[in-house]
């Protein structure tokens, strides 16, 4: 049994970083025994790590990573753990609505874990590419104020580790995966608001973040469990930049913690689709159209583009009922993937 795998079972002490990367070079060259990596999982989806295990492990994978010479200033990234209530896809409208007001978007995401259609499901549904390259990220995002990196971001021993539990699937004891996702992703980007739906998971993830210098990182979580800040009832905001942490107040006229059926996600299939688009067309309930409009603000002040709360929320608001966020949509759906991927090679 590797060192790292006995660790883990016996939490007697913390993994580090070279113990790490042995068992990585063993992942990779096929010397794990039969079954290591499923208890592996499994041992980190039962239960968070401590801290300097968890730091290790991602410094591990960073430094394993092939250098990252794009920095795509000036960027916003909005991410979640997975988790909690099944809700539509908020904060993906929310990339949208930022980047319809001015934020230069680079959303990470992934297919379905616990929700009926993670991001990239939906991107595919509507059509839009996710780009394959740094370089082609840039292109786009230059282009279009917003872009949806692929699978490229992700360290290659997490696609090493799905395929070694075969014929098991990662969604079935990869929720440790999902959970430090947003900390997997090599986004070279200023701001990232990232949506927690476990509480308990906090204090972990924020001496993680703690450790991040190159960008700033707000935690976000709200009494629902959900992971993206919700309109309807207090959020707590934790900050890596050395500033104290933000509560967000419910809205007093605002609708209640029981309302959280209106951001339930729809049935399935064109469902999927008609219901996104009638969010950003404004056609959504008050609080899906007050929850996606806030985690829009939330970007806007993150990244530095605008400074006060309330400004930022009211440019949000006419983001989406003036039409340009769905206009945002229609112009990435009329570029089917392969013409996006020629106009950045011809850059």
């Amino acid at each position: 049994m590797h060192e790292v795998l006995r660790a883990l079972i016996d939490r007697d002490r913390s993994v580090d970083q070279e113990m790490w990367g042995s068992f990585w070079d063993q992942l990779r060259d096929g010397a794990l025994r039969s079954g290591e990596t499923v208890a592996l999982l499994s041992s980190l989806s039962t239960r968070m790590p401590d801290r300097d295990t968890l730091v290790g492990m991602l410094r591990s994978l960073d430094e394993r990573r092939p250098a990252v010479a794009a920095r795509l200033d000036d960027t916003a990234n909005i991410v979640g753990t997975g988790g909690g209530p099944a809700t539509f896809n908020i904060s993906t409208a929310a990339a949208f609505v930022a980047a319809a007001l001015g934020v230069r978007i680079v959303k990470t995401g992934s297919r379905a874990y616990t929700s009926t259609c993670g991001s990239h499901d939906l991107l595919d549904r509507l059509g839009i590419g996710t780009t394959t390259s740094y370089e082609q990220t840039d292109a786009v995002l230059e282009r279009f104020g917003i872009a949806f990196p692929g699978n490229f971001v992700y360290p290659r021993e997490v696609a090493l580790l799905a395929r070694s539990i075969v014929p098991m699937d990662l969604r079935m004891i990869g929720g440790f995966i999902n959970s430090v996702g947003p900390f997997l992703a090599a986004v070279p980007v200023s701001a990232q608001l990232v949506g927690v739906s476990d509480h308990s998971l906090l204090p972990t993830l924020g001496h993680v973040a703690a450790t991040v210098a190159d960008r700033r990182i707000w935690l976000c979580s709200n009494e629902l469990g959900i992971d993206e800040l919700v309109s309807s009832v207090d959020n707590v905001v934790l900050t890596n930049d050395g500033t104290d942490g933000i509560r967000l107040r419910a809205e007093a006229s605002g609708p209640g913690p029981g309302a959280i059926a209106e951001l339930r996600p729809s049935g399935g299939g064109a469902d999927v689709v008609d219901h996104f688009l009638g969010v950003l067309s404004g056609d959504g309930t008050d609080l899906a159209t007050r929850t996606v409009c806030l985690n829009a603000a939330a970007l806007a002040v993150a990244s530095g583009l605008i400074g006060e709360w309330p400004e930022a929320v009211r440019a949000a608001d006419d983001a989406l009922r003036s039409g340009a966020a769905r206009d945002l949509v229609d112009r990435l759906r009329a570029q089917p993937a392969r013409r996006v991927v020629a106009t950045a090679r011809a850059r």
